[in-house]
């Protein structure tokens, strides 16, 4: 028989254990209604219990974060579908949806960033749940009531606010900017709402649901999409907003009730919560440059170009952050508690550091020339519909190209900047954020206003901005830690070679088999020719990286095989999930 772990070993319902019964032994006269509620019970179980090691939390993150991310991409692909021969209203909703994305990053992300998950997390182990109520509610409260503040004085100057950060859009395209951000503005207030939740139940180890929950919020606008936009034109995908935002709050309500948590309006500002907004300033103000710039790129600048190239400008975002979220970001979140550790012992924390650096080269360098070289069947692959004509695509691909000569800078830029949190100085990035920041808006001025390229000049001015964060990073950590950078030469040499080689390896065949062989207008051709061109990249960029022994490959080799045994599928499960324990 296949031994399955209880509920009670891994902290979340499957199968219960049989006890002294046949493994295969089939039930008589089973009634199907009560088969079905049995599952349901035991899928609702599954999602409301406990992830209580580290391998279930990330296990499920990971999970969710790719339903996310496919939900994600369903998303922008409907946008193409409905909208694509109305490129321009869709980029007048994409720049209004920067107002209260502004708001939430800099006021209300930075203190869940920053402090609001570990102070709850303190009550919890000191098993006052009376005063971890009242934490939580008074950050719900006072954030809810800050984000309320700015949305009225938006909703009131809606007008001017567009005027003065998209002034090349026309009068038409500025008046419906105006509408469409007095009503997203409100329906963000959910999302804050949701966000706190998703932090109290991840505090509780609760996973699984509000990762979900989150995934959904993309469905919501899907939703609102396919159903309002033959009534409402792009306002449906206004609506879809809310409906999203709603369902991301709603959703986690039954599950915060059932973990004991107790919202009241709380005004009272606590100590931990004087201690959440001394500790969110440094990240607020670093949040703020990162959205000063972004309001620069993907808003004022590119207004002067068309409302269009807006619209382009974010499909092309779109699929440069997947590679940058996905392993950027995973691994410095996966870093930074050990990189905390070991702050004061210098050996140790660059024994960590290197490989995390030269882990996210290998991975995010052939993606960026993966995006580079098959620009174009990737943008037809994810947008491509009739609606999705072909100057959007070429001028998309353009764009992500552009881009995606800064994937890895930009990965590393959430790794370095974790480590300077781990020596405990935030001055740093926060320096070298303002000067990435002037160089993006220097190049951009440069770029549209003097010289009047078309939109992927503003990609490429992101990137060059990046990179420079990047290498400025990288000079001032060697500074405080005595960086090897011999060591860190060779590594970074040896992963350009093999993606330099994967680069031809990946041109020669596309350009070959596209000429002579493949009617790429036919999308399962157009799918043979990048399976076939991305498998000859990856299988030399492999070779290579046996051939120039990439010690980068041996690590990444381990994790797979640790979650790759020769033991039976379901009794691999059980040991992975019963791992180290969570400290709560």
């Amino acid at each position: 028989m296949i031994y399955l772990r209880t509920q009670q070993e891994t902290g979340f319902l499957w199968l219960k254990t049989p006890v002294e019964r046949p493994a295969f032994k089939v039930r008589e006269n089973i009634d199907s209604d009560d088969m079905v509620k049995g599952l349901l019970k035991k899928g609702l179980g599954a999602i409301t219990s406990k992830q209580t090691s580290i391998f279930s939390a990330a296990f499920f993150i990971m999970l969710t974060t790719w339903f996310a991310y496919l939900l994600g991409f369903i998303k922008y692909r409907v946008f193409a579908i409905m909208y694509g021969e109305s490129m321009g209203q869709l980029g007048v909703f994409f720049a209004a949806f920067k107002i209260p994305e502004f708001i939430f990053q800099v006021f209300i992300a930075s203190a869940l960033a920053s402090a609001f998950i570990p102070v709850f997390s303190d009550y919890l182990l000191k098993d006052d749940t009376k005063a971890a109520n009242k934490f939580a509610s008074s950050i719900m409260t006072l954030g809810t009531t800050v984000y309320v503040f700015f949305a009225i004085i938006i909703a009131i100057f809606a007008s001017q606010i567009t005027s003065l950060i998209a002034p090349g859009l026309s009068s038409e395209e500025l008046a419906l900017m105006t509408s469409i951000t007095r009503i997203v503005i409100f329906s963000q207030i959910f999302f804050i709402l949701g966000t706190v939740a998703t932090g109290i139940l991840q505090s509780l180890q609760h996973f699984l649901l509000p990762g979900i929950a989150l995934a959904l919020y993309n469905l919501g606008i899907i939703i609102g999409v396919l159903l309002l936009e033959p009534y409402l034109g792009i306002h449906g995908a206004v609506v879809g907003v809310f409906i999203g935002a709603f369902l991301y709050f709603v959703l986690q309500i039954p599950l915060l009730a059932k973990s004991g948590y107790k919202f009241r309006v709380v005004f009272e500002v606590v100590d931990e919560v004087k201690t959440v907004l001394h500790l969110m300033i440094p990240r607020s103000a670093t949040a703020l440059l990162v959205q000063l710039s972004i309001l620069a790129t993907n808003v004022y600048f590119v207004s002067f170009i068309s409302a269009k190239s807006i619209a382009v400008l974010e499909f092309a975002q779109t699929l440069w952050f997947a590679p940058v979220n996905l392993f950027g970001l995973s691994i410095a979140q996966a870093t930074f508690p050990s990189l905390s550790k070991k702050s004061k012992d210098t050996k140790e924390f660059l024994s960590i550091l290197i490989p995390s650096i030269n882990q996210i080269l290998y991975l995010t360098l052939p993606i960026s020339v993966l995006f580079i070289v098959l620009r174009i069947p990737i943008v037809r692959l994810v947008y491509g519909v009739d609606a999705f004509d072909w100057d959007a695509t070429v001028t998309t691909g353009m764009t992500l190209a552009c881009l995606s000569l800064s994937i890895a800078a930009q990965s590393l830029m959430y790794l370095l900047s974790r480590a300077f949190f781990a020596l405990k100085n935030t001055r740093t990035p926060f320096i070298i954020t303002a000067i990435s920041v002037a160089v993006n808006v220097s190049l951009s001025y440069l770029f549209v206003m003097i010289l009047h390229k078309p939109v992927y000049f503003l990609a490429l001015s992101l990137s060059v901005s990046n990179i420079l964060s990047a290498i400025l990073m990288l000079v001032a950590l060697h500074w405080h830690v005595r960086l090897p950078k011999l060591e860190m030469s060779v590594s970074l040499a040896k992963i350009l070679i093999a993606t330099f080689i994967m680069g031809f390896s990946l041109y020669i065949p596309i350009k070959l088999l596209d000429q002579l062989v493949f009617d790429t207008t036919r999308t399962i051709n157009l799918i043979i020719l990048t399976g076939i061109s991305s498998f000859f990249g990856l299988l030399s960029f492999l070779f290579f990286t046996w051939l120039l022994e990439i010690r980068e490959a041996y690590y990444i080799l381990a994790v797979v095989k640790k979650f790759s045994s020769r033991t039976p599928i379901l009794r691999n499960i059980g040991e992975i999930i019963d791992g180290p324990k969570l400290n709560t």
